[in-house]
Order: C-alpha cells, then structure tokens, then sequence
C-alpha cells in the first residue's frame, strides 16, 4: 500500500476544515426584520356631512289658511301646509308646516259682481292674488320664491264610499233628498255656527265687506330651487300597501294632475298624466312606485253639463306607470280621493265617477212665489205683508218694498226673486266637473304581475 506523506495530510486536513466552516456559516439561520410597504398606509376617511335636500323648481305644493283674513292688498297669510313634500323619496317637510304668504294684489271679480247685482247686491267683490315666501322650519325661516296664485278657494276631499247595492230611481232620489236635508241641518249643527250666521246676515245687506274666508286653500309651483337645511333629519317612509286577505295588494298612489281636466270638454280615450309626489311602499316595504314617476291613464266617461240644471260627469283610469329610469309597469287603478274647491261640490261614488251634487230643491221657489202671492192679499196689515212679500231679495227688497207702500210693487219683486230661484234651480246650465293643474289625486291600484316591468318602447 502507497502512504502519503504526513506534511500533505496535515495540508488536506487544513482546507477541510475550512471548507465546513464555510458550509456551517452559509446555513446559520438570521431574524430578518419585516417588510415594509413602500407606500405611507391611507388616512382613514372622515365622516361625510348629510347631503341638504333640494326641492326641485316646479315642486307643487298646497297649503289651507285656518282663519279668515281682510280682503285687503298687502295682508300677511299664515297657512298650513296640507300635504307632505318628499326629496328623493324622503319625507323632509311633513304635513302641517307653517308658510308665510302675502296679498299683492286684488282684481276685480266680475262674475261674482253681476251675479251679485241681480240680487240686489252691490258689494264690489274681488279675487286675491297670493304670493308665499317663507317656510317656517324648526331651523328657523327659509326664503322661497313661488308663483303668484288666485286660484284660492276652501278645499273639499273626496273620498269613495265603498261599494253600494243597485238602487231603484226613487230610492236613489230619496237618498239625495236626505242628503240634502242633513246638509242644511250641518248649517246648524256643525261647529262655527256663529260665522255662517253673521255670513248669512251680511248676505242680506246690498252692500257689505270682503273677507279672505278660512279653510281657503291656494295651490302653487316653486319657481326656482329651494336647498333645505342639512340638518332637517328624513322622517319615517310612507307606510306599506295594503292587504286584505282574500284580496289583491293595492297601491295608494298619490299625485297631481299635470294638466287640468274638465268634463266640459274631456272626451272618451283622452290621455291623462299625473306625476307621483309621495314613494309608495309594498308590503315587504320594498319600493314599488318612486317619487316623480308618471302615471299614465286616460278618460273612460265624460259627459258635459247641459240646460234645465244636468251636471257634468267625469271618470278617468290609470293603466301604467312610467318609472324616471325609463320603465314601464302595468297597473290598474281608479281614482279613490281627490282636493277640489269646495264651491263645486262634487261626489265621488264606489267606481271612481265625479259629478257635482244635485243642488235644486222645488220648495225655496214655491216658498217664494207663496210669499209674492201673499202681498196682493187685500186683508191684512199692508206693511207686514209687503215686507214679507219682498223677502227674496234681500234687505234692499223689503226695504223699497215697504217704502213704496204698494202691494203691487212689494208683489213684483217677490215674483221677480222667485223667478230668480226657479231659474238658478232648474233652468240654468248645470255644473261641470273641473280638476285645475296640479289638483291632488288618490289613486288605488293593483299591479299586473306580468311583465314586470319592460323597457320603453318593448
């Protein structure tokens, strides 16, 4: 065997163990320290202040004084608002706030005065011309800028009664003569008999002063944008349709007529369009209708007011409603409530028809023409009975009546006055059905269930 020399082994030795130093130094384990990201980490984001309401330009709204006012330019008019305003299908001004208004101006009102002349009442009667500026909020007042409006006059809210039994003829006038009967009884009984009865009073005078008179409710359009405070925190949605067992889901929508309707003129298949002012909510609480989607219907019936005292009727339908995005969903509805002017007098019945309640009565001309009768009478005290005789028109009536001291003239202006009462009770053109812009609408509806909804024009 071949041995090396020692000096070589000590040499090898050497570099071997420098060689595993090397490899026990390469595989010594070190605590790296971590890794930091190159990028500073985000701040986090502020709270973002509540977006303030707007009302756009064009906003409707309704409001109803609770008392009466002079009828006098520059009076200041405190009313109430009758309706809620909804911002992106939030409430954020409830029903009942308080607005601010001005009279600016007055005009005369000419029909009022020739109606007035003829039955010996020279009072130079005027409409008013209202301006509202503010809105009283819990924040304080906010300055608005609307439309100038005359178009006041005390409001009456229809409501259907609910579905009625097929009447005979005799019993449905029969129905109407007790209507009118507790109508009259309502004079009396109902609360604020005191006003009614000096209105009556100063009816009688051929001259007397004006008033704004209460519950007189304007309608009017915002003419430029009103930004509500911040602060003025959304109250509680509307509240879920209705459902009763056994019963179809219905909608209440409620809207405003875009354009005014009358029966005087509206014809069968008519289009009618109203825009919707209040969400409405399903059952589940899911929003069903937005605010400002259209409702599309159009006439069904309509007939105009004729001679010998025949009103006007009008019905309209609902079949579709036009979502803002551009959806189309069929519905069916009719008309359930509406804010008219009291003066027209209208009822709604069970189908949705509106036609003015029937006013004449036979006994106020027979009354009439009994007591101008009565004064040709040769017994008797003459002064009494021409006083009497004259007693349908007015105090100026008896009064020349009296003075004149002759049966005969006491006598013609009885018959004159019954002649009048015939005339506004059964020879005059009857009354039409009239629905201004804007009137407030209710409408019931229940929703198809297919389709859904489909895109505009599909």
């Amino acid at each position: 065997m071949l041995s090396l020399p020692c000096h070589k082994i000590a040499v090898h030795s050497a570099w071997a163990l420098v060689l595993l130093a090397i490899s026990v130094s390469g595989q010594e384990l070190h605590h790296r320290p971590p890794q930091t990201s190159l990028k500073p980490p985000a701040p986090a984001l502020a709270p973002q202040p509540p977006t303030a309401p707007v009302l756009p330009a064009g906003t409707s709204l309704q409001v109803e004084a609770l008392r009466s006012y002079p009828m006098k330019a520059g009076e200041t008019i405190t009313a109430t608002l009758l309706h809620p305003i909804y911002a992106n299908g939030k409430l954020v001004v409830p029903q009942g706030t308080i607005l601010q208004g001005t009279v600016v101006n007055l005009t005369p009102n000419r029909k009022m005065r020739w109606s007035g002349r003829i039955r010996g009442d020279f009072t130079p009667y005027h409409t008013p011309q209202v301006q509202f500026r503010n809105v009283l909020l819990p924040s304080g007042p906010l300055p608005i800028s609307s439309t100038e409006v005359s178009n006041g006059a005390p409001v009456l809210h229809l409501t259907t009664p609910g579905a009625k039994p097929k009447q005979s003829f005799i019993a449905r006038e029969w129905a109407q003569a007790k209507g009118r009967v507790r109508d009259q009884l309502a004079f009396f009984t109902a609360p604020g008999f005191g006003d009614r009865a000096k209105q009556l009073l100063y009816s009688q005078l051929p001259y007397h002063g004006e008033r704004i008179a209460s519950h007189t409710a304007w309608s009017f359009e915002l003419t430029a944008p009103v930004t509500l405070p911040a602060s003025q925190a959304a109250l509680p949605d509307p509240p879920p349709a209705t459902v009763h067992p056994g019963n179809p889901e219905t909608w209440s929508v409620h809207a405003v007529l875009l354009s005014g309707l009358t029966s005087a003129t509206a014809k069968a298949g008519d289009p009618v369009l109203a825009i919707v002012v209040e969400p409405v909510f399903d059952k589940e609480r899911k929003l069903v209708v937005p605010q400002g989607a259209t409702l599309i219907g159009k006439v069904s019936a309509a007939k105009a007011a004729r001679s010998f005292g025949r009103n006007g009727k009008l019905r309209f339908t609902f079949q579709e409603v036009k979502f803002p995005e551009g959806f189309h969903r069929e519905v069916q509805g009719s008309l359930a409530g509406a804010a008219t002017e009291k003066s027209q007098n209208l009822s709604l019945d069970a189908e949705g028809t509106i036609s003015p309640r029937n006013q004449a009565s036979a006994i106020a001309p027979l009354l009439l023409t009994m007591l101008a009768g009565h004064a040709l009478d040769q017994d008797g005290n003459m002064t009494l009975q021409t006083g009497v005789a004259s007693n349908g028109f007015g105090f100026i009536g008896r009064f020349v009546g009296i003075a004149a001291g002759s049966r005969s003239v006491a006598a013609g202006i009885g018959f004159y006055a019954a002649g009048l009462s015939v005339y506004d009770n059964f020879l005059h053109n009857g009354r039409d059905v009239v629905f201004p812009k804007d009137t407030r609408i209710e409408i019931d509806t229940t929703p198809l269930r297919a389709p859904i909804l489909k895109p505009e024009g599909q």
